[in-house]
Parts: structure tokens; C-alpha cells; sequence
């Protein structure tokens, strides 16, 4: 039996230095059927493992080749290199101080000493970032770890579970399924399963997720502490909603508010807790707020289309028009859908009107004004800013008066004439030689004089 054995190790030798390392794990495993003390046997087969990077079935090999030959220096070489590779800095530094006492001399381990020392200090810079909540800084130094222990499924995981804080949810959910291919019960890695689905506003999917960590590890406290964040989440963003469409307005605005406050790293939920948040103040006629609020999300997420023509629509009614064309340029880029076309009309439109002179507003009337309204509304105006009544003043006086008893007069030779009034309104361009040719005096005479003022003969006295 012991012939056979070596004669099967002697071919693992082979396969092993041909680099086919599946028949070579095959071949010591039939020497170790025929022969199950051969300390040696297992630590071929050690080395065979950690070459197909195996590294807990290769630590398995070399421990029993230990329990086997405990001065089987070779085996806790390998002891250290596997306990490395899994990040397990107590177990390199013990097989590295065991060397040491079999063999002073000996060198074999070097590098793994001195990469255990970076990796404790690597480990120490990690907590301190991920205390701090410095969650970049965390995946740059566990990057660092991870090429010293590669198949560390706690830095993987811790890796995963800040990368979903990032917002980098897919990364995060890669290394998570990664891990549970490897560990189908691992608590840590559906608790990153579940955190990944938080993030991404699956809060319903992300609660049982976390409940099934706690079935595997009844005190892992993450998991309780997210289900919670998660479960009162839900409550209040339905809650806010609930409000919403029945109405109340004011309420709902305060349980958007707590809602925002629960966590600050979840962008998905938080930018839609602010775009509900901007609807609300359009309802109760905060516009300028809902624009701060809609400003809020789309730095959270510059392709918020609702967001961002929510915000065009309160810069259109605040007047401010060059804003909302601009916003509704960019949301034309993001869907060009015919209604979206229509709203960069209509805002180039009133963005147009915007720049005209308001005829309405100089002569202090509603657009729905009256023909009698308008010329009691120019008979007013035009006596307050006529030169004469200002020929004491300053000459910058003066020449403001002017300014404003033309425009007066302007506004109302448009809106006195049915045909003017009617393209104007319509923001059809008055044309310029019609305007050039006004003469302000000649209005005021002709109104005074044939009944627009009282009468042929009427009079008027200023009032200073």
C-alpha cells in the first residue's frame, strides 16, 4: 500500500510541476486514501490547493499535516501563506513565530512577516476611516489589504458593505454574490445584499433581507440597526405620500422633512423625498423652495427628470424665464418627447414676452383691463409724469419723468388700439417704426383735447 501511495505521489509530483493542478490534487488525494498518516502526503496536496487558490481546504491539508509531524516546518510555511491569503493576521503571526523556533535561520517567511505587519497597519487605518464614516478612503485601503490577502471574505465584504454607502451598488452586490457563492450562509454578505436593495429604494425586499441575516446571527447588530432605518423609512415615506394626495400639505412637509433626516448617504430615497418635498411647496406656494429643493436632487441625480422640470415650471412662474428655457433645454436632452418640446416653446415664449415692455404693469392694470379702465388708468399716469409737472426738478428728474411719461403714452397708444392690443397680447413684435414714429406730447394733447380727458375744452390741474 505504501508503494502504490508513493508511486501516486511521485505522479502528483509530476502534474504539480506540469501546472495541472486538478489531476495533481486528485493523484495525493489517492496517496492519502492508501496511506491517511503521511504528514508529508497532506502537504503536497496543501501546496496543490493554495495553487488553485483554495486557501481554506490548503490550511485544512497543513494543519493535519502539523497534528501529523508538529515539526513539519514546510507545513507551517504554509500555515502562514494560507492564514495570510484569508487575512487572518493572528494565525500568519503565530506560524511565522513557529518557524522561527524550528528553524532561526530560516527565511522562508520573510515576506509574509513582512506583509503581516503592513496588513495590521493597514487594518488600523481602515476602522479609523470607517469610523469616521470616510467610506472612499476605506475601499482605497482595503483595495491595499486585499493584495496582500486575496481571498479575505471579511475585507470583500467590508469592501461591498462601503461601496453601497458610495451609492456603488452594483459593485457592492457583485462582491456580495461573489462571497455567497463561497458561503451560502454568510450573514455579512446578505446583509450587503439587503443594504444594496435599501439604497436603491427597495426598502420592502431590503427588510427581509435583513431579518434573514438575523435568522443566521441572531446578534448581528447591523442588520438590526438597518432593519429599523429601513422599516421607519417606509412608514414615513408612505406616511408623507398619504398626506400628500389627501391634501395636506403642511403635514406632509414635515414627515418629508424627519424622513430626509433618517440617513443622508441613501441618494435614491433622499432625492425623491425632496422631489416630493418641492411638489409640496408648490402647493402651498413656496416656489423659491421648491427650487432649492429641486436643486437639492438633481445634485443627488443630474438625470431627475421630474426634478428638473419641476424646477423649470417654479422658474417660469417666478418670472425668472431664462432659467426655465435653460432647464427645459437640458430635459429635452435627457427625452425628447413632444410635450417636453411644447414647454421650450412656450418658456422661449414667455422669456420672449419677458424682454417687451409690460404696457400693463406701466399703466398700473390688470390684463383684463376695460377700454374705459385703460384710459382712466393713461389720464392718471400721464398727468403724474408730465413735463411740466417736473420742470422745477433736478435734470435727472426730469429725464426720468420723461422716460416714464413716453412710456405711458406708449402703452396706451397700444393698448387703446384694438388691433395693437390684440397682437401684443398674443406677443406678437410691434413693429419698431410704428414705435419710432410715437410722439408722447402729440398723445397726451389729442387725448385732452377730443374727450379722452373730460371733454374739447377740459382742463386739468396737477396735483403736487
Amino acid at each position: 500500500m505504501l508503494y502504490i501511495a508513493e508511486e501516486k505521489k511521485k505522479l502528483g509530483n509530476d502534474q504539480y510541476k506540469a501546472q495541472n493542478y486538478p489531476s495533481a490534487l486528485k493523484l495525493y488525494s489517492d496517496a492519502i486514501s492508501l496511506c491517511p498518516d503521511s504528514a508529508a502526503y497532506y502537504g503536497n496536496r496543501a501546496a496543490c490547493y493554495m495553487m488553485l487558490l483554495n486557501y481554506n481546504s490548503a490550511l485544512t491539508d497543513a494543519r493535519h499535516a502539523i497534528r501529523l509531524d508538529p515539526s513539519f516546518e514546510k507545513a507551517y510555511v504554509r500555515v502562514a501563506k494560507c492564514c495570510l491569503a484569508l487575512g487572518d493576521i493572528i494565525g500568519t503571526e503565530q506560524a511565522v513565530k513557529t518557524v522561527a523556533e524550528l528553524d532561526s535561520q530560516s527565511t522562508a517567511l520573510s515576506s509574509e512577516q513582512q506583509a503581516v505587519q503592513k496588513l495590521r497597519q493597514l487594518e488600523t487605518t481602515i476602522q479609523s476611516n470607517y469610523d469616521s464614516q470616510a467610506y472612499r478612503n476605506v475601499v482605497f485601503y482595503l483595495d491595499s489589504a486585499l493584495k496582500l490577502a486575496p481571498a479575505c471574505l471579511r475585507y470583500r465584504l467590508l469592501k461591498a458593505e462601503c461601496l453601497a454607502y458610495l451609492g456603488r451598488c452594483d459593485e457592492a452586490l457583485d462582491l456580495a454574490v461573489g462571497v455567497m457563492k463561497l458561503d451560502s450562509n454568510s450573514a455579512d454578505a446578505i446583509y450587503v445584499r439587503g443594504l444594496c436593495l435599501y439604497y436603491t429604494d427597495n426598502l420592502e425586499k431590503g427588510i427581509l433581507h435583513f431579518e434573514r441575516a438575523l435568522q443566521l446571527d441572531p446578534d448581528h447588530h447591523k442588520s438590526k440597526k438597518m432593519r429599523s432605518k429601513c422599516k421607519q423609512l417606509k412608514e414615513m415615506k408612505e406616511n408623507g405620500n398619504m398626506l400628500f394626495k389627501s391634501g395636506r400639505y403642511r403635514e406632509a412637509h414635515v414627515v418629508y422633512t424627519d424622513a430626509l433626516k433618517i440617513d443622508e448617504h441613501n441618494k435614491d430615497i433622499n432625492s425623491k423625498l425632496l422631489y416630493n418635498r418641492a411638489l409640496v411647496n408648490t402647493r402651498i406656494s413656496a416656489l423659491r423652495e421648491a427650487v432649492a429643493d429641486c436643486n437639492r436632487v438633481l445634485e443627488l441625480n443630474a438625470q431627475y427628470l421630474k426634478a428638473l422640470l419641476l424646477r423649470a415650471r417654479c422658474h417660469g412662474d417666478l418670472e425668472k424665464f431664462e432659467e426655465a428655457v435653460a432647464d427645459y433645454e437640458t430635459a429635452l436632452q435627457l427625452e425628447k418627447t413632444p410635450e417636453i418640446k411644447r414647454l421650450l416653446r412656450d418658456a422661449k415664449f414667455a422669456l420672449k414676452k419677458s424682454k417687451r415692455k409690460d404696457y400693463y404693469k406701466i399703466l398700473g392694470i390688470a390684463r383684463n383691463a376695460t377700454e374705459d379702465e385703460i384710459k382712466k388708468a393713461y389720464r392718471k399716469k400721464a398727468l403724474v409724469h408730465h413735463p411740466d409737472r417736473h420742470a422745477g426738478s433736478s435734470l435727472e428728474v426730469r429725464q426720468d419723468e420723461e422716460i416714464k411719461f413716453k412710456e405711458v403714452g406708449e402703452a396706451y397708444a397700444i393698448l387703446s388700439d384694438a388691433r395693437k392690443k390684440q397682437r401684443y397680447d398674443s406677443g406678437q413684435d410691434i413693429e419698431e417704426q410704428e414705435q419710432a414714429d410715437f410722439d408722447p406730447n402729440q398723445m397726451f394733447r389729442s387725448f385732452f383735447q377730443f374727450g379722452g380727458g373730460g371733454g374739447r375744452n377740459a382742463s386739468f390741474n396737477f396735483e403736487y
